[in-house]
Order: structure tokens, then C-alpha cells, then sequence
């Protein structure tokens, strides 16, 4: 395994000082379900389109699943990947790796070929976890396909009931079997521990894979229900996936915790989420831009009694002022905000006291004991200023990525975990995002890797020279633009690009949606690509086609590119 950079971990002194705060702990989420199924075990734990699954199925679908584990070989410490539609067994499946004392490795549904191979390989994952079909195709393919690759990976399909998830190891039945409380203490993981490896868009062609432990996201939990003062009567809906850092606070440490239900859905749809909001009287949405642009945007929404939700969570990226404004306005719940990633926790967030310029406008107060600081290009401290770069340590922190050369860049050489923005600070601790260092597209609240979506791009037989921009987009936030030279005499479209990198197993959110054909890449004096210029022209052509009132291309060809110096 792939040693971690020395500037990850939090020294004995710092754990014991969370401990003793009380934002560390020292229960397990597998403990909060078995005590939820003693207690309140016919109230329902997840609510879906098909139904409710109570607190005392997930934890017998949870202990069943387990026992198979251990039967089918799992040793405490394994990894185990869960590749699995958002929905009560993903969860469920979550709770049986951690109660065989395995670490979950989660992917998500949408995972290409390669990325699902990467993430496998790197986290050195000895089971795949998988419903029949998974992200619209046969997991059993996949699987085939990462064995010819060379994956030395056991498949266990499960069914999506939670209350039979009739497990088939490598086409054989396995009878799902409840782990014994001496197994279960025996293998144990505490909340200190690894628990949970996740991926998310790296800068040079791959996904990074995460480190996390239950305490950091127990300190996310214990910060956004005093922001938001939720409690175990909330209802919740957790709009986003739960191998993602977001999705896996809102639909499993939250509720889990509270002992409260939460709604899902497998895959997010704005007509769908009305209709399940009003049924089941959520209380608290959690959700990127992207997805309240498209309730805003749904023909039925205020056919709908929304008069339930009280609050909407949202952040980890610019959040469209009027957009969120117009949202309160037209449900009733209360935006808040909170700035952070995958890898840092929260930094700031806003609360249900503060005033809405300071909720609507900003990322809210800078969050004390996260300690955080900002630096220039250089690396030097320029916190007075109120403008640089984030760089923190705190309780919230995950431990790194796996890849040493990763961590590297990813702590500064005393330890502070960087975040990829430009942001500032004003005189009341409040923060703003106002610009990004790495080269990320944000589609939908996810960061999309330029140079990853550069190197797939250029894989294709006709690209001789290829550069990926954020294409403006009024629901998503961004797009994928690329701009691309061809090969003397080749030509190329966006579906035949897309069908190529489908060919090759890219996931699907890496897809350019929109290829401009130049004759000439604009090269700044240094000889690199002048992606500013690209940006200006893709947000020209944008704003031509919207003047003319067509609709946008998905493929152009111009010589070369509008306003760019070849």
C-alpha cells in the first residue's frame, strides 16, 4: 500500500484535545443503527418511490450481509469497493463492510471502466459490491471487463431489497448469515480508524483517492445540525450520492446519527423530488446548485405543497445569488451555505442566524477551531491580507489521499491542508469564493479534472491537439467545452468523439458537451495554451447564440478560434 505523506496526520496531543471537545467520538454508525433498531425499530430509516425501510431491516439487512462477508473470507481491514445505484441497500452495504470490520471503498454508480479499474487497484480493494445493473449496465460486464484487465476482484451482487439482499459470490449463492456480536466486537473499527475511501477528480488524468475517518464527518455533523438546528424529527432528503463527500454527511452520518428518515432517490430528477417532498414532509434538503436551479426550473413546482422544508443546504462551490434567493422565496426554507471539499471538511458555513446578505452572499463565518489561513502562489502566509488561498487544520480534516506524490501537493511543507480557490476574508470572518487555482470544471457541484478530460480527448486518432474550458451554463453552473485541432485531413464530431471515449470506459461526466474545431489552439508567450482567450470565446458564442435565440451547437468548426490570437 501506497505510504501517506507525513503531513496528513494530527498529532495525539490534537486527537485527544477533539475528544475531549466532543467533536470526536467514540460510537460507531453501525452502533447508532443497531441501537436505532432496538428502540425505534418500526420507524422507517430510508423512504424511496417504492416504499420505507425501517431502522430494523437496514440493521438486519446490514448484520445478514456482513455474516456473508465474513463467510465469503473478508478480514478485518480488507477493502471492500461498494459500487451500487443511491438507494437503502448502498447504505445497507455501507453498514455490512463496517460491522465485518472491512473499509468501505466507495464508487460511484456513474464510474467508467477505468476509473472503477483505478480506484479498485489503488485502494487495493479485494471484493466488489454491485447490484445486477449498476449506472444503466450489467455489473457482471464490468467486472469481466476489470479481469481481463488483470483486477484480482471476487463480485458480490446483492438484490436492492434491504430485506433480502440474497448475495451471490462470483455467480454462487451465499446465504446471508447475522454476524454474532463476539464477530462483531472481535472486528470492530473505531471511529478513529479508516473507514471509508473515496475518489475524486485529480489534475493528471485519474481520480485521487480519499482517506476518511467517522470523526472527521461526526465534527461535519455536529457543525451543520447546530447551523441548522436539526433533530431526529427532521425529515430528510439527500439529494446527493452517498460515495461523495456531501451525499455521505446528508443521507448517512446525519441521519444516521439523529435516528432520523431520509428520502432518496436513485437518480435525481426534479419532478420526482417534488412529489416526494411534498408525500413525505421533508423537512431539510440538502443539494448543489445544480439540482435547486432544476427544481426552480420544474413546471409542477408550486402545484406543490413545499411548506414543510424549513431548511436547504448547499455549497461546496459558487452558489448563484438570485438563484437561491428566488428559492427561498418560492418554498419557504431557509438557504444555508457552508465552503469545503472532499478532502477538508467545512471551513466556513452560514447559519440560520445570520441575516441573508451574509447567508445568501457568502460561505459564512470562518469556522475557529478549522484554523484557517491563506497563502499566496508562493506559499506564504497572507492571511492579513483577506485574500489567497485556503489552507487549514482542524477536526474536520480527512487523512490525505493514498498517493504520496498527491499529498504532497496537497499540504503545504508544515502541514496545512490547501484548498483549490482564491477566496476572501472581510472584517467579520465572513468568506467569499472568488476565483480557483486548479484547472476544474464544476458541472453540478463535481469537479471536473481539464487536463483529465484533455488526456482522454486526445486519445482519439483524428485530435492532434485538444483544450478543455467551462462552458457557462445556467442549470449546471459549467459545462465541458473542448476545443480541439485535428489531424491534416481528419475530421471529427461530438458524437463520434463521444462514442470513442464510451469505447474506451471513460465515465460519463468526463464527456465534452460541446466541440469547437480550430484551426489553431491560441498560445500564450510561453507557448502554452491561452485557455483565457478560449473562455472568452466559448462565453461569446454563447451569448451570439442567445441573441440570435437558437440553440447551441453541440460541434463547430471555425478558423480559427473567434477573438483568439493563433
Amino acid at each position: 500500500m501506497s505510504q501517506f505523506h507525513e503531513g496528513h496526520r494530527c498529532t495525539a496531543e490534537e486527537r485527544a484535545a477533539y475528544h475531549a471537545a466532543g467533536w470526536w467520538g467514540e460510537r460507531t454508525l453501525a452502533e447508532h443503527v443497531l441501537d436505532h433498531a432496538e428502540h425505534r425499530g418500526d420507524q422507517a430509516a430510508y423512504l424511496t418511490e417504492g416504499g420505507a425501510v425501517t431502522w430494523q431491516a437496514l440493521a438486519e439487512g446490514a448484520l445478514g450481509l456482513a455474516g456473508a462477508l465474513v463467510d465469503a473470507g473478508v478480514r478485518a481491514g480488507d477493502r471492500i469497493g461498494v459500487w451500487l445505484p443511491d438507494g437503502p441497500a448502498l447504505h445497507a452495504a455501507f453498514l455490512a463492510v463496517e460491522l465485518a470490520g472491512g473499509v468501505i471503498v466507495g464508487l460511484g454508480a456513474r464510474a467508467g471502466d477505468r476509473e472503477l479499474g483505478h480506484v479498485l487497484a489503488a485502494s487495493e480493494a479485494t471484493v466488489l459490491i454491485t447490484a445486477e445493473r449498476v449506472g444503466g449496465r450489467r455489473a457482471a460486464d464490468a467486472v469481466a471487463g476489470l479481469r481481463r484487465s488483470g483486477a484480482a476482484i471476487r463480485h458480490l451482487q446483492i438484490s436492492p431489497a434491504v430485506e433480502d439482499l440474497h448475495p451471490i459470490l462470483d455467480g454462487r449463492g451465499i446465504p446471508a448469515r447475522s454476524l454474532t456480536d463476539e464477530e462483531r466486537h472481535a472486528r470492530r473499527r473505531g471511529p478513529d480508524d479508516l473507514f471509508l475511501i473515496n475518489s475524486t477528480s485529480g489534475t493528471t488524468g485519474l481520480p485521487k483517492c480519499v482517506l476518511h475517518t467517522q470523526n472527521r464527518w461526526r465534527y461535519f455533523h455536529l457543525k451543520a445540525t447546530a447551523n441548522g438546528h436539526l433533530r431526529g424529527d427532521d425529515v430528510f432528503f439527500g439529494a446527493v450520492p452517498a460515495p461523495f463527500g456531501f451525499g455521505l454527511w446528508t443521507s448517512h452520518v446525519t441521519p444516521i446519527t439523529l435516528g432520523a428518515p431520509t428520502v432518496l432517490l436513485e437518480r435525481f430528477s426534479p419532478a420526482a423530488a417534488v412529489e416526494l417532498i411534498e408525500r413525505h414532509r421533508v423537512t431539510v434538503l440538502s443539494c448543489v446548485s445544480t439540482q435547486f436551479i432544476m427544481l426552480l426550473a420544474e413546471g409542477d413546482l408550486d402545484r406543490h405543497d413545499l411548506s414543510s422544508l424549513r431548511v436547504m443546504f448547499t455549497g461546496g462551490e459558487a452558489v448563484p445569488t438570485a438563484r437561491v434567493r428566488e428559492f427561498e422565496r418560492r418554498t419557504g426554507a431557509v438557504a444555508l451555505q457552508f465552503y469545503g471539499s472532499n478532502e477538508t471538511g467545512l471551513l466556513s458555513g452560514t447559519t440560520l442566524h445570520d441575516d441573508a446578505e451574509v447567508r445568501l452572499r457568502t460561505a459564512g463565518r470562518i469556522v475557529p477551531e478549522m484554523q484557517v489561513r491563506l497563502f499566496d502562489e508562493a506559499g506564504r502566509d497572507v492571511t492579513a491580507t483577506g485574500r489567497g488561498r485556503p489552507g487549514c487544520r482542524g477536526p474536520a480534516l480527512s487523512l490525505g489521499y493514498l498517493d504520496r506524490a498527491a499529498n504532497a501537493e496537497l499540504y503545504t511543507d508544515d502541514g496545512w491542508m490547501l484548498m483549490g480557490d482564491i477566496c476572501e476574508i472581510d472584517g467579520d470572518g465572513n468568506l467569499t469564493v472568488v476565483g480557483r487555482t486548479s484547472d476544474f470544471i464544476i458541472r453540478g457541484g463535481k469537479n471536473i479534472s481539464a487536463p483529465q478530460v484533455e488526456a482522454d480527448v486526445a486519445t482519439h486518432p483524428a485530435v492532434a491537439h485538444v483544450a478543455a474550458v467551462a462552458m457557462p451554463d445556467p442549470v449546471f453552473g459549467e459545462r465541458v467545452c473542448a476545443y480541439v485541432e485535428l489531424v491534416a485531413g481528419r475530421s471529427l464530431d461530438l458524437a463520434g468523439l463521444v462514442g470513442h471515449l464510451a469505447e474506451r470506459g471513460i465515465s460519463k461526466e468526463l464527456f465534452p458537451e460541446r466541440l469547437v474545431v480550430v484551426d489553431e489552439l491560441p498560445r500564450s508567450s510561453g507557448a502554452k495554451v491561452a485557455k483565457g482567450e478560449l473562455r472568452d470565446d466559448i462565453r461569446r458564442r454563447l451569448a451570439a447564440e442567445a441573441h440570435l435565440g437558437g440553440r447551441a451547437p453541440t460541434s463547430t468548426s471555425t478558423s480559427p478560434a473567434a477573438g483568439a490570437t493563433a
